[in-house]
């Protein structure tokens, strides 16, 4: 069928309306909408708009995140005779407040969140929130009140107002009609890469053309189901790969480059033999498939399938030039590949290379219906302009009709700006002729081929390279270790000699002359892509002050992140986790390179204070494994992205806490079980011995004395490896054989017989860098099992001999198992043995001062009180020990 309109071509097919249209990820669920409900929907919003006033060819900005009302939004504006405007939601505001003037938009529908981002002038266009409640004023939801409504677009109408990313100057805006749309969508399903049994996951925002066209308009087209994660982050994405039962995923190289990296590293963590193993199984499969046409990837990965996405079969890679070389690898991984080329003016698909004539090296095939010409005038080799025709071309930019005339001629031609040539049929490209650098001497830079070599460097992150003062200059920002290792002259010394040093394996024409260092991520597009005339920008702003020397000591603002970073925060939860760690350390110059341990001084003891404020800030709930894989900002904000929802914050870990022995693992049960007799027996002959040490090493006065009865929680002050010494005079032995101790695992248990010491002098393996949870369910357990408890509740033994802020482990543990809690003050221990010191000093005095114990009835059952109070005890016994 030839279809006119976008109505037309989605009702071309006949699908059942109970096929699932839309699978709308949430963190923890998924939420479907059916064909038939989706297409009622847009009726109905077709309706609510015409009766609201919306004109034919008015527009309608969406300035919302991916989610089934957006695909609703769309058509529904589109149905009705309007125009979509889609807005990226992370757009900078200087564009966003263009685009709007440029646009004039009837209406913005939009959400709660990033109504906060448009500007307070919006001149006559209402918004209307997709999220706000029923009842309210500015609901979208009073458009579904009436009854659907025939779609009224023709063939020549405008559909979609698509903005460009504004590489070279602000985002230009490219009106696209229905004919443009379905003509290419159309040419695209003839080719049968998919069918209604397939699942395509678009794990990019809709508000550009390639999953506007390709990950909306073909699959409703064909009847498959449109698969949307909750964010466009990592953790999710394969999430809704495995969860979602992803047949197809759209993608963009940088996606694909992130997904194969994580895959290496996560090889290479396993050891040079495991990597040596997999570098050779993925050329067996290289080997099979391209001299053999053997596919047996899929079978020699089936574990990596089985983990990641057991139905994924095809990745279609759009938006830039996927590297050959990264197409190669994901095919020997068991994946067929399917690129395209296009612009937004070309609704966008010009050249496509199917799975089964994949030329990765190419562009691919002119797409049926469209004309690809070469305008080689002045060149030799048959290298030349890349110009296109076809019903899928645009007829001009909006209000810019001189730009309009420098791209298409009177034939309907248009300049693509990108230069190449069309060998045996294939397109090859080979530039984009409007970034080129043409010096006066008549030398032309190709400034992506200098920014390769440069990028290339170890100590350098990314390079933009322009002209200055007609000579080629470079902008380059270091490698985040680099940034912790060296500041200021030293870093731009460092940086710079690196450049120079690189540069010489470049034609000279291609080295820069000046170079200047910056400490942000250099101005990019959603996908990537360099903005050219704010490098220029930025390049002119660090020669007017020494921002290596004088960066602000404040947290980076979100818009100056790179891409990636950027759609990091698009999740929630990492955005909620940012604005905390943004609150938290407002006064230093945080990123997401910053290093947790080096430069927050968040370190494994402080994980449980972090993942708690985090259940309270950002309602994410990191499991004790994160501890592991996290050492900067950036990775602890894809775990926040990867989180499960937090069901209560503090509560539910409270309440986990009361039945501790649910959270234990076997080897701790036996840590809590009586000892043998044998066992028995030999403590009680260490016992003198150990005694015996006590008084040798340290002379204790002891003032006060415990409870006769238990269990109650013994809280320290800690100074020193020589603190449980000192403690000993102060408990009997009936007292001792009741009592267990909170010990560091990596300390008391590194070894077979300290291993054997500790469980016969009932210490209790504590690990709060790997496993806070069970520690404290550890020591919760204990109390419930009516014993008492020595617990050092600041963690670890003070570096200068002050009392440091307590941890917030001992408030959740009494919070879930009240006793009482007697305040101890230790003073002496760090003389005999201070921090960093390997052997003691014997005879020195000690005191330890025994406080009076503090009640359940009196610290109360909010576990941040219990902390503040055991605090002002210690505090207290501090003061009257002068």
């Amino acid at each position: 069928m030839n279809a006119q309109t976008i109505d037309e071509l989605v009702s071309s097919r006949s699908v059942t309306g109970d096929q699932a249209a839309v699978v709308a990820m949430s963190r923890d669920a998924f939420d479907t909408t059916s064909r038939a409900e989706l297409l009622e929907r847009a009726g109905r919003l077709a309706a609510g708009l015409q009766e609201t006033g919306l004109e034919p060819g008015g527009r309608t900005v969406i300035f919302a995140p991916n989610s089934a009302d957006w695909v609703i939004a769309a058509l529904g504006v589109i149905n009705a005779g309007g125009v979509v405007v889609p807005l990226d939601t992370q757009m900078p505001r200087e564009d966003l407040e263009h685009v709007l003037t440029d646009s004039e938009p009837q209406f913005i529908v939009t959400t709660a969140k990033f109504r906060d981002r448009l500007p307070e002038d919006l001149g006559d266009a209402r918004t209307y929130l997709i999220d706000a409640a029923a009842d309210a004023s500015d609901a979208w939801e009073g458009f579904f009140e009436h009854e659907p409504a025939a779609a009224v677009a023709k063939s020549d109408d405008v559909a979609v107002i698509f903005y460009t990313s504004g590489t070279t100057g602000p985002p230009k805006g490219v009106p696209l009609t229905h004919r443009n749309l379905t003509s290419n969508v159309e040419a695209l399903c003839a080719q049968e890469l998919a069918d209604d049994q397939d699942r395509v996951l678009v794990p990019l925002p809709f508000h550009h053309v390639y999953p506007f066209t390709v990950g909306i308009l073909v699959p409703l087209t064909i009847g498959a189901t449109i698969i949307v994660p909750f964010s466009l982050v990592g953790p999710q994405i394969v999430r809704a790969l495995r969860d979602g039962e992803a047949t197809v995923m759209l993608g963009v190289p940088r996606l694909y480059e992130a997904v194969w990296k994580a895959l290496e590293d996560r090889v290479s963590a396993r050891g040079r033999i495991p990597a040596l193993l997999f570098r050779l199984i993925l050329g067996m499969s290289k080997l099979a498939r391209h001299r053999l046409g053997l596919r047996v990837g899929r079978s020699l990965f089936k574990g990596l399938h089985n983990r990641l996405a057991p139905g994924l079969r095809l990745v279609v890679a759009g938006g830039a030039a996927l590297d050959p070389g990264l197409g190669r690898n994901l095919q020997a991984l068991g994946w067929e590949v399917a690129t395209g080329y296009g612009l937004s003016e070309t609704s966008p698909i010009l050249a496509y290379n199917p799975p089964d004539r994949l030329r990765l090296e190419a562009a691919g095939l002119p797409l049926p219906g469209v004309e690809l010409a070469i305008d080689d005038s002045g060149s030799s080799d048959g290298r030349g302009e890349v110009m296109a025709r076809g019903p899928n071309v645009f007829a001009g930019y909006l209000n810019l009709p001189d730009k309009t005339k420098a791209v298409l001629d009177n034939d309907g031609w248009f300049r693509t700006g990108d230069t190449g040539e069309i060998d045996d049929g294939y397109l090859r490209l080979h530039g984009r002729e409007s970034s080129m650098i043409v010096l006066s001497g008549g030398e032309n830079v190709d400034p992506e081929r200098a920014e390769e070599a440069l990028q290339a460097i170890d100590e350098v992150r990314e390079a933009g390279v322009l002209a200055h003062d007609d000579r080629l200059a470079a902008v380059v920002v270091p490698e985040s270790r680099l940034l912790r290792e060296v500041t200021g002259e030293d870093l731009e010394k460092r940086v710079k000699d690196s450049v120079k040093k690189a540069a010489k394996e470049l034609p000279s024409h291609h080295r820069p002359g000046v170079v200047r260092v910056a400490l942000d991520p250099l101005p990019r597009t959603r996908l990537g892509k360099l903005r050219r005339h704010k490098l220029e920008e930025l390049f002119e702003e660090l020669g007017k002050e020494d921002t290596v020397s004088d960066a602000r000591p404040e947290p980076v603002s979100p818009e100056s992140m790179a891409p990636e970073d950027q759609q990091l925060l698009s999740d929630p939860g990492a955005e909620r986790t940012w604005d905390y760690l943004a609150e938290r350390f407002h006064d230093i110059r945080l990123t997401p390179d910053s290093s947790l341990a080096e430069e927050l001084g968040i370190d494994s003891l402080s994980w449980v204070d972090l993942t708690l404020a985090l259940q309270d800030r950002a309602g994410i709930d990191l499991d004790d494994s994160a501890i592991e894989r996290v050492e900067t900002v950036r990775e602890l904000l894809q775990e926040a992205a990867g989180a499960s929802e937090a069901k209560e914050g503090r509560g539910e870990l409270k309440k986990q806490l009361e039945d501790p022995e649910s959270l234990l693992v076997d080897d701790q049960r036996k840590d809590l079980e009586p000892l043998g007799p044998a066992r028995r027996s030999v403590g009680r002959a260490l016992l003198g011995p150990v005694r015996l040490l006590s008084r040798l090493l340290v002379r204790v006065d002891v003032q006060g004395r415990l409870p006769d009865d238990g269990p109650f929680l013994i809280a320290p002050r800690h100074l020193s490896f020589v603190d449980p010494l000192a403690l000993l005079p102060a408990l009997s032995r009936q007292q001792l054989e009741s009592l267990y101790w909170a010990g560091l695992e990596a300390y008391l248990f590194s070894n077979r017989f300290s291993r054997a010491f500790s469980r016969t002098a009932h210490v209790l393996p504590i690990d709060p860098g790997s496993a806070p949870r069970r520690s404290l369910a550890l020591a919760a357990a204990c109390l419930k099992r009516g014993h008492s408890l020595i617990w050092f509740p600041e963690g670890q033994r003070s570096p200068d001999g002050r009392l440091q802020r307590l941890r917030p482990g001992i408030g959740l543990v009494l919070a879930a198992q009240p006793v009482p809690v007697v305040p101890v003050w230790i003073e002496g221990t760090r003389e005999v043995m201070a921090p960093g010191r390997h052997f003691p000093r014997p005879g020195k005095r000690v005191r330890v001062i025994i406080g009076d114990p503090v009640s359940p009835e009196t610290y109360g059952t909010d576990e941040r009180e219990i902390v503040k109070s055991l605090q002002s005890a210690l505090e207290d016994l501090g003061e009257s020990s002068v």
